[in-house]
């Protein structure tokens, strides 16, 4: 929703109408048919404003997020967008505003594309193709629906995907096609996957533009013998006019820099378009004009919101005494008591805070925070030394620490509280001293390579001399290393060493050994992507290893033998630590301990790791008891990650908690109780008997909607500047694009134009894996899905089924309904002719819902099923896609050639491909199809190219019998990979490989270059993430992956009429190649 609820709010002016005379962002303009008004969309909701300008009028004063107006033929409805009934739906209101009326009821998203006629609208919603079709059956390509103005039962009006249709007076249509994923607002690209413009007529499909790059948003000239269009042909996008199936352009207008978007026109030829957030109307061979509006408006955006939060905490750090928990809730900084909900706000910024360290007297703390668009390391102090608790401090000082104008990050404080350590730049490990302020470096950038913030780490020894840390080596980000470096910088040394990855180390047994976790003896995935880890420990010690391998039996006797030298000593250090808790008991201050200088043997140390779990999982954090006995760790194997306890002793494992979450574990100092935050609440686990505490808390935060964006906005960029895969950002102006887009934050209150706006800024990179994306919060109930093809054509009472899915809730028991069935009702409610039955199966996921039937023969009948959700649906769907390519392969070419569909680039979909490839009924036939037509990606190149590359160099022969050949686990015939403009990220990747290794030939249409690793960072407003593509992919002739487009050996299109019918020419074609084999 785009109005917050709150419980203060503090306007920038009172609840008074304001005026605004140049707005900015105006988004979807749409003229009307006859031409007097322009309807558009601004802060969520709908206005209308004569083309002449002026003042505007608001439709739409719904607290929910309104867009996407669209006029009828008569100019007297408008339709539009809304989410005021939790899910995207569509309404329709009198041009004139009043009351809108709810056309749609799914909770599907859905977006108004035109009026078929004055009494109904197309839409755009990804249900399912129909049964015919070969179209892919997921969220990319969604269907075209047409529903009455009165609402009722959408009709299917277009199972292919089309996109900003225009209808000419004789039914003819135009639309731009969409051919696959790609964030819609990417700018600059000439590729594969950029829109074409079609004309349906007569049933008949004919491409209009040829362009390499974006042509869009068709709309009719009044002659309907031409047609105006957007096209980036000058490099942005523009309009133009093109005669229908010919192949000269005129252009319109000659826009710089920003694009032009939402084409519409009059019946007379006057075009209204956006441009740098304004509406503009032109005439062919007439100059561009701006429409000048004004808009007074309630002034509903608060400048300030105060609220009182209980949750929400995403990071912790325990005070030394564990009395207190420092945490971050939404970007600030907070501290708790563990007894009470009294709570301390020690930040106030509409930035973000994170990286906690409490210093080892508990009076101050370290963060980084990103001010002035860089991150830096900030301490904040108790300044009365009276005071002995953050939580109940009256007067704490904030000092910046480090001041170098370089990302700085993950501060922590060494355990003597001389120094803290961070990383600068996301590489080098650098310590500042907090005397002197000086600081210097301890190990070098080039060692260290974060791919996502909080992936990389270190860890201060006991004795402030040396420090644990990520370490990577030369070229290794594949299989990383844990170094320990040595606090003066002089000395680094690779103990782990290994070709798997090592991380998380953490020192135990009083520095005598490092806890780390390793994938060197867990599940690996069948493919390259993921691994299972398992908790190890490496000494530095040959005592202390000698004692951890003594059974228990053999340490009492070993304790019982010590030397009275021996048990002095242990009473000394007993005595000392009584004698510090009873002074810390007694003043309120921690004592800073005192540690003897580490004597560290790490000449043999890899010869002295022992693993401690039993079963290798998915973990998380893991810390050791303080006599070296019991490990604690977050494993997930199941659903989510549950916290266990391995004894070392006796070898058994035990469950803690379920559900504790993947944040970082924190004990005392004497590991008695462990403090988890698991993303937004803190709990205190008692390791004695494990019993549980919620750490409560009450915490004041001031939320600054206009501030936070503009913070989030600069945050954006500076990631990208500073982690885009091409430090020349593909040449743009990016300094230059931040002051384009910047202009418009003041315009924007809610997430959805905010997310509009950051996607059309990343867009400009013309990059693939970026744009913005924001996760609204959606309170309508599912609508639930029945796994059947309904009958489009029939119009009947009730709901012919056509076809009955395989595997859906109809297959899978004996329910005797078939193809020709009519459910009459839903749970008693009766279906008639044209009545919505969405709102039958909303909350009904996963429930069984009872049907009344009536089957082909007449006979009547109750059958209850369970019903299941959208994405099930899309998984049957696709199964179904693939058994239907499979049976059509067999069939023409009689059984001789195999076919495999790849998925994803993961580890499921490399099994499902070689267990298929490789069973009994593939392995022995001529050749394969392997298919990665809208594939996603993931990370299985290597893997696919070496399961498709096998050379047989043996048979395996018992008694003159052959049973088997080397290699078994490799395909070692012919193959063909079919690829498609859907095919994205590894999508590209894994075809691009095949074909540099020349394993065999590449069938289907050409596909983008995307081959580039992205990360995908959550915002501090954890509803909106962010792509940055930052791992460029370089061949060994030095050309990146991205944006070079990998063309097919043999090139070959499905057609508009091949995806409705159900021809596959693309796999016919495959079919043919591979039997000249």
């Amino acid at each position: 929703m785009k109005k917050l609820i709150f419980s203060v709010a503090l306007l920038s002016a009172a609840l008074s109408a304001s005026a605004e005379d140049h707005p900015l962002w105006m988004r979807y303009p749409a003229i009307s048919p006859d031409g007097t008004t322009i309807a558009f969309a601004y802060k969520g909701d709908l206005y209308s404003v004569s083309v002449n300008g002026g003042e505007a009028r608001q439709l739409t004063t719904h607290a929910a997020f309104d867009s996407h107006p669209v006029w009828s033929p008569d100019s007297k409805k408008i339709a539009f967008q809304s989410n005021r009934e939790g899910s995207l739906d569509i309404f329709v209101i009198d041009a004139k505003g009043g009351a809108p009326t709810r056309l749609t009821t799914n909770s599907g998203s859905e977006t108004p594309i035109a009026f078929a006629d004055n009494d109904h609208v197309l839409y755009s919603a990804s249900l399912q193709p129909t049964a015919q079709s070969i179209i892919f059956g997921d969220n990319t390509f969604p269907q075209v629906y047409k529903v009455s103005t009165k609402g009722g039962r959408p009709e299917l009006f277009s199972t292919l995907t089309m996109e900003n249709i225009s209808i000419a007076k004789n039914g003819d249509i135009l639309y731009h096609d969409k051919k696959g994923y790609e964030d819609p607002w990417r700018k600059h690209q000439k590729s594969p996957i950029a829109r074409d413009i079609w004309l349906k007529s007569n049933g008949k499909f004919a491409k209009q533009t040829t362009f390499a790059g974006e042509d869009r948003s068709p709309v009719w000239t009044s002659d309907e013998k031409s047609f105006f269009y957007l096209s980036e042909q000058d490099g942005t996008f523009n309009i133009y006019r093109r005669s229908l199936n010919s192949s000269s352009d005129k252009q319109i207008t000659h826009h710089k820099g920003n694009p032009v978007r939402f084409l519409t026109a009059s019946s007379a030829d006057l075009l209204c378009y956006g441009y740098d957030g304004e509406i503009y109307t032109v005439k062919e061979g007439g100059e561009p004009q701006k429409v000048n509006i004004s808009i007074t408006t309630d002034n509903d955006a608060p400048s300030l919101v105060r609220q009182i939060k209980s949750w929400g905490a995403t990071e912790i750090s325990v005070s030394p005494d564990a009395k207190e928990v420092a945490f971050v809730m939404h970007g600030d900084v907070y501290v708790t008591s563990v007894e009470y909900t009294t709570t301390k706000r020690i930040t106030d910024t509409p930035q973000q805070e994170r990286n906690l360290s409490f210093s080892p007297d508990g009076r101050a703390l370290v963060y980084a925070a990103e001010r002035n668009g860089v991150w830096q390391i900030y301490q904040s102090k108790i300044k009365n030394e009276k005071e002995k608790n953050f939580t109940y401090a009256t007067d704490i000082e904030e000092e910046q620490l480090v001041k170098t104008g370089i990302t700085s990050q993950y501060p922590q404080y060494s355990p003597d509280g001389k120094e803290v350590a961070f990383f600068e730049d996301r590489a080098a490990l650098r310590i500042v001293n907090l005397k002197s302020k000086k600081i210097r470096t301890v190990l070098d950038g080039k060692y260290v390579y974060s791919y996502s913030d909080g992936d990389i780490a270190f860890e201060w020894s006991p004795d402030s001399k040396w420090l644990l840390s990520t370490y990577i080596g030369n070229g290794g980000w594949n299989n990383q290393d844990i170094a320990l470096v040595k606090a003066d910088g002089k000395e680094v040394h690779n103990l782990t060493n290994s070709g798997y990855s090592d991380s998380n180390g953490k020192w135990v047994l009083d520095g005598k050994a490092m806890l780390f976790q390793s994938d060197r003896a867990g599940y690996r995935s069948h493919g390259s992507w993921g691994a299972e880890d398992d908790a190890y420990i490496m000494f530095f010690d040959l005592d202390a290893y000698n004692r951890f391998n003594m059974s228990k039996e053999e340490i009492e006797l070993a304790d019982a033998n010590k030397d009275e030298k021996e048990k002095k000593e242990d009473e000394k250090k007993e005595e000392a630590k009584k004698k510090a808790d009873e002074k810390q008991k007694k003043t309120g201050k921690i004592e800073v301990e005192k540690v003897k200088p580490l004597e560290l043997d790490i000449k043999n140390c890899r010869d002295r790791i022992v693993r401690l779990t039993a079963n290798s999982s998915h973990m998380g954090d893991a810390v050791l008891s303080k006599d070296g006995d019991k490990l604690y760790y977050q494993a997930a194997f199941e659903d989510g990650y549950d916290l266990w306890q391995h004894d070392l002793k006796d070898g058994s494992t035990k469950l803690v908690m379920k559900g504790v979450g993947q944040g970082n574990l924190q004990t005392d100092k004497d590991v008695k109780n462990l403090f988890i935050c698991n993303g937004s609440s803190i709990k205190k686990v008692d390791l004695s008997g494990f019993s549980t505490k919620d750490i409560s808390f009450e915490a004041n935060f001031n939320y600054k909607p206009a501030e936070e964006r503009q913070y989030l906005f600069d945050h954006i960029w500076r990631q990208v500047k500073d982690k885009f895969y091409d430090p020349k950002l593909h040449g743009v102006d990016w300094e230059g694009y931040r002051k384009t887009y910047e202009k418009f934050l003041p315009y924007i209150n809610n997430n959805f134009d905010f997310q509009e706006m950051l996607s059309e800024m990343l867009g400009e990179l013309n990059a693939s894996h970026t744009g913005a994306r924001y996760y609204a919060s959606n309170s309508a109930l599912t609508t639930a899905n029945l796994g059947v093809f309904f009958d489009p054509q029939y119009q009947g009472d009730g709901l012919k089924i056509q076809e009955i899915i395989k595997r859906g809730p109809f297959d899978v028991k004996n329910t005797g309904v078939t193809a020709g069935s009519i459910i009459e009702s839903i749970d008693g409610e009766e279906i008639k002719a044209g009545m919505d039955y969405f709102p039958l199966l909303d909350g009904k996921v996963g429930k069984n819902v009872r049907l009344g039937i009536r089957n082909a023969k007449g006979k009547k009948m109750e059958v209850t099923v369970k019903a299941i959700s959208q994405g099930k649906l899309n998984n049957l769907l696709y199964k179904r896609w693939v058994d239907r390519n499979r049976a059509f392969v067999d069939s023409i070419s009689g059984g001789r050639i195999a076919y495999v569909h790849v998925k994803a680039m993961d580890s499921e979909s490399f099994r499902t491909v070689y267990s298929e490839l490789l069973s009994d009924k593939n392995r022995n036939r001529d050749a394969v199809i392997a298919d990665e037509r809208h594939n996603g990606g993931g990370w299985l190149h290597d893997d696919l190219c070496t399961l498709l590359n096998g050379k047989q160099y043996q048979e395996f022969v018992p008694h003159g019998k052959v049973v088997g050949r080397d290699p078994f686990n490799k395909w070692v015939k012919p193959s063909c990979v079919m690829i498609c403009e859907n095919d994205y990220s590894n999508g590209h990747g894994f075809p691009w490989v095949y074909k540099e290794l020349g394993i065999g030939k590449l069938i289907g249409a050409p596909v983008a270059g995307t081959m580039t690793a992205v990360w995908w960072e959550t915002l501090m407003d954890n509803t909106l993430v962010f792509g940055i593509p930052q791992v460029g992919c370089r061949d060994m002739r030095g050309v990146f992956g991205e944006n070079t487009q990998l063309n097919p050996d043999i090139e070959v299109y499905n057609s508009p009429e091949d995806f409705i019918n159900g021809h596959d020419t693309q796999l016919e074609r495959a079919v043919k190649e591979m039997m000249k084999k």
